[in-house]
């Protein structure tokens, strides 16, 4: 399986090994977003003129697109935001507004910042309660621990669908039904999930779920939150302006439903297009068959790192794609440096996961990400580029 002809920006042979960070684009969501920003180009949701109708028309497509993709029941609980960023943000200031001091939430110590720091701003406005569930020893959240800690005064839980440092699969259901056992709603980050593996919000059960773009193969920009559609109902808006209103005088405003509620201002037109042909894209393939695919590399890479006495590993066997690492004695800036020399690109870093960082009792580590670009090739040019590194600090 190799797809790399279709990625322009893996052309001259580069071993791209950061899909975790953001996936490279193929040509086909370049040329929707060209056209979205040439040939077709106009605003939408305002203008009466024709071209702004059909893009208008065309982004709306790609709302339905997105909900057939994770099999939302409706569009309307579509919501699009920046990134999953935003996503969480969202309803972390919307969903926490309906919430009191002395509420808790629950969170794990593998969460990307991005999981962590919306609501202990959340607590520092409103006063609710964070607790952080451990992790088992080999990287995955604790459901067991979980259970024990979970109360009646928990209000949300807010965990990781794939861990994007040691690419642990969350058990779903069983989140999901732990939350729901006391009231509490469950949000999904499924940004290193949604690129390989299939999900189905209502099988879930879930009652939030954000993915970025950027990581499904489309552009940055652009993200999704997808919420029940009660909950949605009964939330705030997160930002005022236009296009979310109903009515607006200098005395009240009335708010339009969702979505339209939590997308104020003119949206990303052109990036929304660019997701819906990623989607196409990725779908055309098959999530199956790339999850397969990159589950077999993450496979090889784990058997090859082995064979280095230096090279201590992180996360479980099976990870979805993405494999984390140290080596005894090199920073992992020093790692990435020699390899980038070598053609290959990895992050070396925190990963936006510091308290993971510090469970680990690592400052970063090495992470490789594949995407179903990648194939063997790229794991023996990450080997070679291992052996340089453990040739230059001996």
């Amino acid at each position: 399986m190799t797809f790399r002809a279709d990625f322009p920006g893996l052309a001259g042979g580069w071993h791209y090994l950061d899909t975790g960070a953001t996936a490279q684009k193929p040509q086909a969501v370049i040329d929707a977003m060209v056209n979205a920003l040439g040939r077709d180009y106009a605003t939408v949701h305002r203008g009466v003129y024709a071209r702004s109708a059909n893009m208008t028309m065309a982004f709306e497509a790609a709302r339905r697109r997105v909900a057939q993709f994770i099999n939302a029941p409706s569009e309307n609980e579509i919501v699009f935001v920046r990134g999953a960023t935003e996503a969480i943000n969202l309803v972390a200031h919307s969903f926490g507004s309906l919430l009191q001091k002395g509420d808790r939430i629950l969170f794990s110590q593998l969460e990307h910042h991005s999981n962590i720091v919306p609501w202990q701003l959340l607590r520092d406005r409103i006063g609710v309660e964070i607790d952080v569930c451990p992790l088992t020893a080999d990287g995955r959240i604790d459901l067991d621990a979980a259970e024990a800690m979970l109360t009646p005064a928990h209000k949300l839980v807010a965990l990781a669908h794939v861990s994007n440092v040691l690419g642990s699969v969350l058990d779903v259901p069983r989140a999901v039904r732990m939350a729901h056992k006391v009231g509490a709603k469950i949000l999904l980050d499924g940004c290193q999930a949604v690129p390989r593996l299939a999900v189905d919000v209502q099988a879930l059960d879930c009652d939030f779920y954000v993915f970025s773009g950027h990581k499904l193969y489309g552009p940055t920009g652009i993200g999704v939150l997808w919420g029940k559609g009660d909950l949605l109902d009964q939330m705030p808006p997160y930002q005022g302006g236009g296009a979310m209103i109903d009515r607006v005088t200098f005395e009240k405003t009335t708010y339009a439903p969702p979505p339209a509620r939590f997308e104020a201002g003119t949206p990303a037109i052109a990036e929304v297009i660019g997701l819906h042909a990623a989607i196409d894209y990725v779908d055309a393939i098959g999530l199956a068959k790339i999850g397969a695919h990159e589950h077999a590399l993450v496979q090889a890479t784990r058997d090859a790192l082995r064979k280095f006495n230096s090279v201590q590993l992180f996360g479980p066997e099976d990870a979805a794609g993405i494999v984390s690492f140290a080596m005894q004695g090199v920073h992992p800036h020093d790692i990435g440096t020699i390899l980038d020399e070598e053609g290959v690109a990895i992050r070396a870093g925190h990963h936006c996961a510091q308290p993971l960082m510090e469970l680990l009792g690592v400052p970063a580590t090495a992470r490789a990400s594949f995407g179903l670009y990648n194939d063997q090739t790229d794991v023996d040019a990450l080997v070679r580029g291992l052996e340089r590194v453990s040739r230059i600090f001996g």
